[in-house]
C-alpha cells in the first residue's frame, strides 16, 4: 500500500490528538502519542506560530516522518510585534518594525523566500509589512523599500 500523508498546521509545540491529526491517523493504527510527541519536539523553537506540519506514514509497516514546514513571514511578523492580526483596513497601522527586525526576519526565511540577497528578501518582508498594516523605522515599507536600493540602507 502506498504511504498516506496527513497535513495539518498547528501552533508550534502544541500539537494534541484531536483535530487535524488525531481523528486522520487514528484508523491508521500508529502510535498517535510517538507521531504527536515527536510534532511537539520538532515544533516548539515555533511556539506562539502556527507551522505546517507533514506526516508521512507507511501503513504497512506503521513507520512514519515528521517533516515541518517554514511558518509563513505574517506569522513571524505577528510573532514578532506580539500581536494577534494585521490591520482590517488599508489605513490602519498595527506594529511598527525596527529595520533589525526586518533582518532577522529576511534571514530566518532565507530558505523559503525567492530573492538573491539579503536586501531583496528584506523588500519581500517589507512588501509583507505594507499589507499587513506594518511600518518600519516608523515609515512607511515602501519608503525603506527605497533607500535600500539606494544604499541608504544596508542589508
Amino acid at each position: 500500500m502506498a504511504d498516506v500523508t496527513v497535513s495539518g498546521l498547528i501552533e508550534g509545540g502544541k500539537a494534541s490528538g484531536g483535530p487535524p491529526f488525531g481523528p486522520a491517523l487514528g484508523p491508521l493504527g500508529v502510535n498517535i502519542n510517538q507521531i504527536i510527541g515527536e510534532i511537539n519536539e520538532k515544533t516548539k523553537a515555533f511556539a506562539g506560530i502556527k507551522v505546517p506540519v507533514k506526516v508521512i506514514i507507511n501503513p504497512d509497516t506503521k513507520e512514519f516522518k515528521v517533516e515541518i514546514g517554514a511558518p509563513t513571514t505574517s506569522a513571524i511578523i505577528l510573532k514578532e510585534l506580539g500581536i494577534s492580526s494585521g490591520a482590517k483596513t488599508k489605513d490602519e497601522t498595527v506594529g511598527n518594525l525596527t529595520i533589525d527586525q526586518v533582518r532577522k526576519i529576511a534571514q530566518s526565511k532565507e530558505a523559503t523566500i525567492y530573492g538573491n540577497n539579503l536586501a531583496d528578501r528584506m523588500k519581500q518582508v517589507l512588501g509583507t509589512c505594507k499589507s499587513m498594516g506594518v511600518t518600519c523605522e516608523g515609515q512607511s515599507p515602501m519608503e525603506i523599500i527605497r533607500k535600500i536600493d539606494s544604499g541608504e540602507i544596508k542589508a
